[in-house]
């Protein structure tokens, strides 16, 4: 994976389409990945958090929803993005 920016502001910025955007899923993909990100790490640490484990199981699902939905919606947006985020699909 790419690294990101740890600002989410930042990360706003970067994956936004026009300003004040926060709710495409190009942004709501990045933030999900910042977070899937810091989870992974808090795991490699804490291995026995069967919690934040559960946690981390749903916010992948939730980026792979999104991530579907811009694929279905615009392919060229969608490889664009996978692109930047650094994913293998």
């Amino acid at each position: 994976m790419k690294k990101l920016p740890d600002d989410k502001q930042k990360l706003i910025e970067m994956f936004a389409q026009k300003d004040g955007d926060t709710g495409s899923p190009e942004v709501q993909s990045a933030l999900l990945t910042h977070k899937i990100l810091r989870l992974t790490e808090h795991l490699t640490e804490n291995n026995k958090d069967n919690h934040s484990r559960r946690g981390l199981l749903k916010v992948i699902a939730k980026r792979r929803r999104i991530l579907n939905y811009l694929q279905k919606l615009d392919e060229k947006r969608y490889k664009k993005l996978i692109e930047q985020i650094g994913l293998k699909k």
